[in-house]
């Protein structure tokens, strides 16, 4: 298991075994993302956008149409007006 310190400005090295399973090489970007369950994950955004494809779908989860999600849109930029 890698580890890593964290300096007095927050920042943290990624452990070179880490970089080398992601492909990360320097200047590319990652994001942190926390899942539904509180695991707060790294994600390289040098890997193509196919490829994360499915990466939020959970168990039971049904697809919705673009009118669906058009109408969510909607809904969810009222609560701004």
């Amino acid at each position: 298991m890698a580890s890593a310190t964290i300096t007095s400005k927050g920042q943290v090295t990624i452990p070179k075994e880490i970089r080398d399973y992601l492909n990360l090489d320097p200047g590319n970007k990652v994001d942190f993302v926390i899942d539904e369950n509180g695991t707060v994950k790294l994600i390289p955004l040098n890997i193509p956008i196919q490829s994360l494809s499915g990466i939020l779908h959970r168990q039971g989860m049904q697809s919705a149409t673009l009118e669906e999600m058009e109408v969510a849109i909607q809904e969810g930029s009222s609560d701004w007006t």
